[in-house]
């Protein structure tokens, strides 16, 4: 999901600087859950801030897991932006896949590449790790961010053009 409507054709900010969250740091901490609550309140993250209970240990929980990473942006000392990654695995090409599952930057830095920049190190982590995709999802309402995303490379999902592109479905299990 992503909240970042970065239009074509707009100037990056040199004074942003993206970076791996270190979970075990405060303000890396204190970041993180300030953006995604930031992206959650937005319409495009469904409108009602983080629980309290998503509040007081998303980070712990993201830190016990060894399959997820995040990625901060930063302009100057301010937190702008987040994206926040969990590993899975392709069966079929059997390696590891990460899929990109929040990207959010502030309003304020919007149209300003900070989504490509953090998307480009996202990317980066995850060819470390000898993953052989990327996977996001996107709402259709969101049309910059959809823009963002096919300039950045990604596409929809196909095996075989005969049978239509993958739809992406949920079911809540509490």
């Amino acid at each position: 999901m992503a909240i970042d409507a970065d239009p074509v054709g707009t100037s990056g900010s040199a004074s942003v600087v993206v970076c791996r969250a270190d979970y075990a740091n405060p303000l890396h901490a204190a970041a993180l859950v300030a953006l995604l609550d930031a992206y959650a309140q937005d319409p495009m993250g469904g409108a009602h801030a983080l629980s309290d209970f998503a509040k007081a240990n998303l980070v712990a929980a993201l830190a016990a897991r060894t399959q997820a990473y995040s990625v901060l942006a930063f302009d100057g000392e301010k937190p702008v932006g987040l994206v926040n990654c969990i590993e899975g695995f392709s069966t079929f090409a059997c390696k590891p896949l990460v899929n990109v599952h929040d990207v959010a930057v502030l309003t304020s830095h919007r149209g300003q590449r900070v989504a490509e920049k953090m998307l480009g190190l996202a990317e980066t982590i995850a060819r470390e790790r000898g993953a052989c995709k990327l996977t996001l999802e996107v709402l259709q309402g969101n049309v910059g961010a959809d823009r963002l995303y096919r300039r950045v490379g990604f596409s929809n999902y196909e095996l075989d053009p005969a049978m239509g592109q993958a739809q992406f479905m949920q079911k809540w299990l509490d």
